[in-house]
């Protein structure tokens, strides 16, 4: 058996923006992960399990465009190797066939990085008991590809951040020019809550009203992005120089200008002022919106009493994470 897992992640600044050429700050989530196995199995054909879902089935069985089957698919592909067929009986390394079981602990649908994890994970295992494991360079190439099915058009930093596993500053390439990865010192850790609401983060649908709202007015929209990635570099600058007490009010600044670009929600607003009432430094919404999760910035020892507020404002759950 060959096992890979994969963590989740939190944007901290910069999402939505980054789509345009804006940087963003994102690290990875470690208290929660997907994980995949992948086992000879004496069936032939490769059969996917994924409890979570509810989904057992026989690769060739999966619809097009199915994320999971386009994840195995493209790692037979990058292999240059056929998949097993359970119509015809082919065998991998004179085996049989393959079963491949995901489980995860990240919340689907949450801004957390569920769809990019099961990805990583999958990529990495499968082709490590192939005999050839891919490269990380690959395997976020290969991540982002499968993205595209959840996100239409995604930045590429979830398949970044949750491949490479550490804190990313990111730029999203022009024109076919690959993407600027950062990995930057951490010169202070600190702590973050994380408040899910529950609801589902409809990223792609969030995107696609974002960009229709650029093109309607270009000028506005760029404004709003420019807003964002100067705080983003503002942020860098105070983590790296060992101030993430100034991250708060950056984040403030952050969500007031998703707010304006209509990503935000009730729910997701409640919770960010539910945290800063409780006393966090700053709170924000982090990934797409609409949903998913709100992140806050606090001290050591209110991260009870804010994820306490959080709970009580109705979040579905709380994640207390530290960062560096």
């Amino acid at each position: 058996m060959t096992t890979a897992t994969a963590p989740g992640k939190i944007i901290l600044f910069g999402e939505h923006a980054v789509v345009y050429g804006q940087p963003a700050i994102a690290v990875p989530v470690t208290q929660v992960q997907a994980k995949v196995d992948v086992d000879d199995s004496p069936r032939p054909g490769v059969w996917v399990h994924a409890p979570d879902v509810n989904l057992h089935e026989e690769l060739s069985r999966l619809a097009p465009g199915h994320p999971l089957g386009e994840a195995i698919r493209s790692v037979f592909s990058a292999l240059r190797v056929p998949p097993p067929s359970s119509a015809d009986r082919k065998e991998v390394n004179g085996k049989g066939g393959l079963a491949i079981t995901i489980t995860s602990t990240i919340p689907v649908a949450s801004g957390l990085g569920s769809g990019a994890a099961v990805s990583v994970a999958l990529i990495r295992s499968l082709s490590a008991h192939l005999g050839h494991p891919l490269p990380d360079e690959q395997v976020s190439a290969l991540t982002y590809e499968v993205e595209k099915i959840h996100h239409g058009t995604p930045s590429g930093i979830d398949n970044t951040v949750v491949t490479y596993a550490k804190p990313v500053y990111f730029v999203r390439g022009r024109d076919g020019e690959p993407p600027t990865i950062e990995v930057f010192p951490i010169a202070r850790p600190f702590t973050i809550v994380i408040g899910d609401t529950g609801l589902p983060a409809p990223t792609k649908e969030a995107v696609a009203d974002v960009r229709r709202l650029w093109e309607a007015d270009r000028t506005r929209m760029e404004r709003l992005f420019a807003a964002i990635g100067s705080i983003v570099r503002a942020a860098r600058q105070a983590i790296e120089e060992g101030h993430p007490e100034r991250l708060g009010p950056l984040m403030d600044e952050n969500h007031a200008l998703l707010q304006e670009m209509t990503v935000s929600s009730p729910e997701l607003d409640r919770l960010v002022e539910a945290a800063r009432r409780a006393g966090a430094l700053g709170a924000k919404l982090s990934g797409g919106g609409r949903g998913g999760n709100m992140i806050a910035l606090v001290e050591g020892g209110s991260a009870s009493r804010v994820a306490n507020a959080l709970r009580e404002a109705g979040a579905q759950r709380g994640i207390v994470t530290t960062v560096g």
